[in-house]
């Protein structure tokens, strides 16, 4: 096997993990985990609705979606490096600009190009970066990524928080940004490795598909994988973002709902570990179908309303989660190889983040008509589909 990293000089891989980690941490700190800080304050200031602002987050997704294409190309020509410091660069001038916004149109604006350092500097763009530079070493190292990346909310929300509450929301946006220029873009230029022309015959994680040269089969496989992602991305962000509605809806007193809540991110490191020490022997399609198992069993243990049930459930259901986070970065290596693997992430994420920006929207309109329990079921049946679609991929 011949890729990057015998062509070149030894990759650090523990020195890359930690910095592409921290970079995560303050991406997903000033993305996804902003509007849950800063939606309060700026509706206090500027008496924009509180969905208004939400709906910014949707529209950035939006926005990643379209661009995740061209993202995963550009990676395949030219590396992780430039994407990833252009990532930095278009977050800093997202978060400049919001803090400058005075209207609506310049906040979604500065969505906007949130959106598009979202989509050359998250989870996809890295585990891209990583599988071209270790090639089938690349498993341990998404996890790891994963482990540090899960930190974002444990350290982001404190951070933001204690901004905003010291110099308010415009400022704590000029820090984000200023942040992404003095710690991301360095951590992007300096400690990722740069590449000269494409990786070679890079080996896939596992044995590769039956016959490789068969566009069809190629295409078929994608295509279950992409649906069984986009279906999975539907459930979580709907089940993420309205849990605790969901709880009270099912009877459940707030305090208990949000002890009940804080089961996810334990149990989404706790897996992630198990991954890491016992779980990378395993070919990813399993890991796939353990992840979305247990995801589905968590829903279910909710339907009963049993608060003491509902415990398992949140465990079971954030390990799940924090499985499939890594499998999403693993499964299309080991199925489709390194080569190319960087525009497969980006056709993968589009409808992802699409599912991700809709989902929840979608969940809020079905829990206002029906309530919670259909919700609960109709996201099972998605679950169910899911596995369903993930016994069509090879495990060998």
């Amino acid at each position: 096997m011949k890729n990057l990293e015998s062509s070149q000089r030894p990759i650090n891989r523990f020195k890359l993990v930690w910095a592409l980690g921290i970079a995560q941490i303050l991406a997903w700190s000033s993305t996804y985990y902003l509007p849950a800080v800063l939606a309060t304050p700026i509706t206090k200031e500027t008496g924009w609705s509180v969905t208004s602002i939400v709906i910014g987050l949707s529209w950035g997704l939006l926005v990643a979606g379209a661009c995740s294409p061209i993202v995963g190309r550009w990676i395949d020509r030219s590396g992780g490096r430039p994407v990833l410091a252009a990532s930095s660069l278009f977050l800093a001038m997202g978060m400049l600009l919001m803090g400058l916004a005075s209207n609506l149109a310049v906040y979604y604006l500065a969505w906007t190009l949130i959106g598009a350092g979202m989509a050359a500097g998250l989870y996809d763009a890295a585990f891209s970066t990583l599988g071209r530079l270790l090639g089938d070493h690349a498993r341990a190292s998404m996890t790891g990524l994963t482990l540090l990346g899960g930190f974002a909310s444990t350290l982001g929300w404190p951070l933001i928080a204690g901004l905003e509450h010291q110099i308010g929301w415009r400022y704590s946006c000029f820090a984000l940004a200023a942040m992404h220029l003095v710690i991301g873009l360095p951590i992007h230029l300096l400690a990722i490795p740069s590449e000269k022309g494409r990786p070679g015959e890079s080996a896939p994680l596992a044995s590769p598909l039956p016959n490789p040269s068969s566009s069809k089969l190629t295409n078929r496989l994608f295509i279950l994988l992409a649906a069984l992602l986009t279906f999975q991305s539907l459930v979580i962000s709907s089940v993420s973002v309205h849990l605790l509605d969901v709880l009270k809806l099912l009877g459940i007193a707030t305090s208990t709902a949000l002890a009940i809540g804080m089961m996810i991110g334990p149990s989404q490191v706790m897996a992630r570990l198990a991954e890491f020490s016992i779980g990378r022997n395993l070919h990813p399609t399993w890991s796939a179908r353990i992840a979305i198992l247990l995801c589905g069993v968590g829903i279910a243990l909710l339907l009963p309303a049993i608060p003491w049930l509902a415990f398992v459930a949140l465990a079971l259901y954030g390990a799940g989660n924090g499985i499939l986070t890594i499998a999403r970065g693993t499964l299309p290596l080991a199925l489709f190889g390194a080569d190319g693997y960087g525009a497969r992430m980006g056709l993968l994420a589009r409808p992802m983040l699409i599912a991700q920006a809709v989902g929840p929207i979608a969940a809020a309109l079905a829990l206002e008509r029906f309530g919670s329990i259909p919700l609960l079921v109709g996201m099972c049946i998605l679950v169910a589909i899911s596995f369903i679609t993930s016994l069509a991929l090879p495990a060998k």
